[in-house]
């Protein structure tokens, strides 16, 4: 039965996503037919005509028929980095999360392990409900009386466990942020390809080559180039930042984790004495 929920909540989340996608792609082509393509923005109100003196609206019209799925995957990197930002922040906790660690690491190093947990409930987060799973379980082999090899693995293996369910969480629509690094690239070469091909057409006109026909050629190549080199470089500064941001959550529960660990083998070691 949990199965079938995990497997029917992965699919809801995944039709989210392509629905987001999707919804993202329909607003760059309106952005692009209805904003950028208004008469207004070009000479005598001839769309795609002449762009008017300093309208960048009109420039990027003129790329073509790929900039509406530009667009959409530079504002899908902009939609689902907000998402993930939200999320991941709420990860951290309420406070600052290198002040609770502080305080997490003193009371557990000083025996206060009540005192840690309060401290858990009240920052919330994934970092702090795993933490607080490792002192939980600090608690029941205390009082089963565990050696410290075998404290040490259990607390292990519970925050194993208790970090295994909260990453998947923080990592949700990574994978859709580095895979439009590549997608961004490659749309926007697509772009620059069908771009050159008008160039080239003209070029190759019988007589005098069409100077109209060989500008718009290479304008639009060239904007598909700076527009899907824009939505690469935005998706790889996004997606290095949560990954990093994720690291210091991972980082911050071991590191509480191996304090605990080594705080019960001195419990147990000062038993022995």
């Amino acid at each position: 039965m949990a199965n079938v929920k995990k497997e029917g909540g992965s699919k809801g989340v995944g039709m989210m996503s392509g629905f987001i996608i999707l919804g993202c792609i329909l607003v760059g082509f309106i952005i692009w037919k209805f904003v950028m393509g208004s008469s207004d923005n070009f000479v005598n109100g001839i769309v795609g005509g002449e762009p008017k003196d300093g309208s960048v609206l009109a420039m990027v019209y003129k790329g073509g028929p790929i900039v509406p799925v530009l667009l959409g995957c530079l504002l899908t990197v902009i939609v689902f980095s907000i998402e993930r930002f939200v999320v991941i922040s709420k990860a951290a906790g309420k406070s600052n999360l290198d002040t609770f660690m502080q305080k997490i690491t003193a009371d557990i190093k000083e025996g206060k392990i009540d005192d840690a947990i309060n401290a858990c409930d009240k920052q919330q987060g994934s970092v702090a409900n795993a933490v607080r799973s490792a002192l939980v379980k600090y608690q029941e082999v205390k009082a089963e009386g565990f050696n410290s090899e075998e404290a040490a693995e259990t607390i292990h293996e519970e925050i194993e466990e208790a970090t295994a369910l909260e990453m998947p969480m923080l990592e949700k629509n990574l994978t859709i942020i580095s895979t439009l690094v590549s997608l961004g690239t490659l749309a926007g070469l697509l772009g620059t390809v069908t771009g050159m091909i008008k160039a080239f057409a003209a070029l190759a006109t019988a007589g005098t080559p069409d100077q109209a026909q060989l500008a718009n050629g290479i304008s639009e190549a060239l904007i598909n180039t700076a527009t899907g080199i824009s939505t690469s470089a935005l998706a790889i500064i996004t997606y290095n930042f949560f990954t990093s941001k994720i690291d210091t959550l991972t980082y911050s529960i071991d590191e509480a984790g191996v304090t605990i660990v080594n705080t019960y083998r001195k419990f147990r070691g000062s038993l022995k004495k």
